[in-house]
């Protein structure tokens, strides 16, 4: 009987252990970590390029230019003055300062002196040389006008010829370049199509005269690239001249107090390079056309017919056309060396073409060679 009930007891216990293995809740496994990777950013520190600080800059150039006579003529020689004119026999010194002492202005200075190069006669009168003469202008750099693509310059001037005594004039305007509305390619580019309106104060000496006057005037300037290494040129000037004293305008004695004058400047340039190194080049270079053609409301005096006016015995000029050109062509040879990053060393020669003496447009004739040459050197900054 004891080992009957300790078996049963047994089968007991372990049916219980049984029934609680079977209600007991399966243990919950535990979440897996999860890693983040972070990529933090690497600084790589290269070599940059930076703008150097804008600083003033410009140029200053000499340049001496001799002329010699026209086909062997000189002005005393040319009893009818139909052949030759000034200067002739002569050289002239130029020098040329530009600087850009803003970002937007320039300063541009120029001067020519004249001197005969023959004494063998009274008074260097074989020569007959040009006046010496001062220019003076001061640019600003408008850019670009707004969301236009119109680019604007204005142009302060004072020019000064024949001393203190001499002609002198002051001037104010504004260039309107347009370029940039005109197609272009390789064959054809328009560099410059600008309207420049502009007021000029003339006069003479100190004091009122009748030179002096108030000029109002439109130009029209451009400029053009062409294929092949031609380029061209073409101004047309428009104005209405304001005198203080009334001119003489006809030969019977008519006078009045303004006119409109007008002018058309057209050139086509060639330049062809022969020989180039680091160094030194040597090129062909050419250029002619109207220099220019000019035409008056009223007639201009003639360059030796007189006339006598109504109520006077005294002859004076003649008047004859209101029109007057001159046209020329000059082909010439240079050659520039830069002897350092900051110095060009330039000379060249040639032969100018055209009608000196005789413009009127019914009667222009004479054209004749003067040979020419010159030598300078420009060093920037």
């Amino acid at each position: 009987m004891k080992r009957l009930a300790l078996l049963l007891g047994s089968l007991l216990v372990v049916s219980s252990v049984a029934s609680a293995k079977e209600v007991m809740p399966a243990p919950t496994p535990e979440p897996e970590k999860v890693i983040e990777y972070v990529e933090k950013p690497v600084i790589v520190y290269r070599d940059r390029e930076v703008t150097p600080a804008w600083k003033p800059n410009g140029s200053v150039s000499l340049k001496y230019n001799w002329y010699g006579e026209v086909e062997n003529k000189k002005p005393k020689e040319d009893k009818d003055g139909d052949w030759a004119t000034s200067p002739t026999n002569a050289g002239r010194l130029e020098a040329v300062t530009n600087i850009n002492f803003t970002e937007k202005q320039t300063l541009y200075v120029r001067t020519r002196n004249y001197h005969t190069l023959r004494d063998d006669e009274k008074q260097n009168q074989n020569s007959k040389i040009g006046s010496d003469s001062l220019r003076v202008r001061h640019f600003y750099n408008f850019g670009t006008l707004g969301d236009t693509k119109v680019k604007a310059k204005s142009r302060l001037s004072y020019d000064q010829s024949g001393g203190d005594l001499g002609a002198k004039n002051a001037e104010a305007s504004v260039a309107f370049d347009f370029a940039n509305y005109f197609p272009s390619n390789d064959y054809f580019k328009v560099t410059k199509f600008a309207l420049r309106p502009r007021y000029v104060y003339r006069w003479k000496g100190h004091g009122d005269n009748a030179t002096t006057r108030n000029r109002y005037e439109l130009d029209l300037e451009t400029s053009y690239k062409l294929p092949l290494g031609f380029s061209a040129t073409v101004t047309v000037y428009s104005s209405y001249d304001r005198y203080r004293r009334p001119f003489r305008v006809g030969n019977d004695g008519e006078t009045k107090k303004g006119e409109f004058r007008g002018a058309l400047d057209a050139t086509l340039e060639y330049s062809a390079s022969l020989y180039k190194n680091d160094k030194f080049e040597l090129t062909f270079d050419a250029e002619g056309g109207y220099d220019s053609y000019s035409f008056n409301q009223y007639k201009r005096y003639s360059n030796g017919d007189t006339v006598v006016l109504p109520g006077s015995t005294k002859k004076v000029p003649k008047l004859t056309n209101r029109r007057a050109y001159s046209v020329y062509l000059l082909p010439t040879l240079n050659v520039s060396y830069k002897a350092t990053d900051n110095v060009k060393l330039f000379a060249g020669a040639g032969a100018e073409y055209r009608n000196w003496a005789v413009e009127s447009e019914s009667v222009a004739k004479n054209w004749r060679w003067q040979p020419t040459a010159w030598a300078g050197m420009k060093v920037s900054f």
